[in-house]
């Protein structure tokens, strides 16, 4: 349980999920500055992945440590960010809490097939759907252990916001 209402979170998930929508407006009613983790992503992985190839783990780690130290500078300076971020596996999780012990996730989840039908109607810069599969194949969803908690896609962005928002006050 977080009860803490300025703790840095990280909202979590495979592409097509509702990150960036969902963190923003999360952002916005906590009070707290958003950051979208593609914008730090270097031009080769943005490359990489508009090629239609998923990033290795060799080439997340710098963007996850990226992440993690704007994530923590911003701590710091007692400005706790609300940051979209796949985070898909454990092992990234973990970088990202070393940087920063008190960070938690809300992790979005859903069906691969309603994912995949959201993709169609969007258009993303260098994220083709034809990567959901290797997202899916990488995802180690939230444990149990995890600081944090699970939210399911059958809700609308704003139902998240205020699951997420209620979940971590408690």
């Amino acid at each position: 349980m977080i009860d803490h209402f300025y703790t840095p979170i990280i909202v979590m998930g495979v592409q097509g999920c509702g990150k960036s929508t969902v963190g923003l407006a999360l952002a916005q009613a906590r009070g707290l500055r958003f950051l979208d983790g593609d914008d730090l992503h270097s031009v080769a992985a943005r490359t990489k992945m508009a090629s239609g190839h998923p990033l290795t783990d060799e080439d997340r780690l710098p963007w996850l440590t990226r992440i993690a130290e704007t994530i923590a500078d911003a701590a710091l300076l007692g400005d706790p960010l609300v940051v979209a971020c796949s985070a898909l596996k454990r092992s990234y999780r973990d970088l990202l809490r070393a940087f920063v012990p008190t960070l938690v996730f809300a992790e979005l989840y859903g069906s691969q097939e309603l994912i995949a039908e959201r993709l169609t109607h969007r258009n993303h810069e260098y994220m083709p759907p034809t990567l959901l599969d290797s997202q899916f194949a990488a995802l180690e969803p939230l444990a149990a252990d995890e600081a944090g908690l699970r939210f399911d896609l059958i809700h609308t962005p704003d139902e998240l916001v205020d699951l997420i928002h209620k979940g971590l006050a408690h």
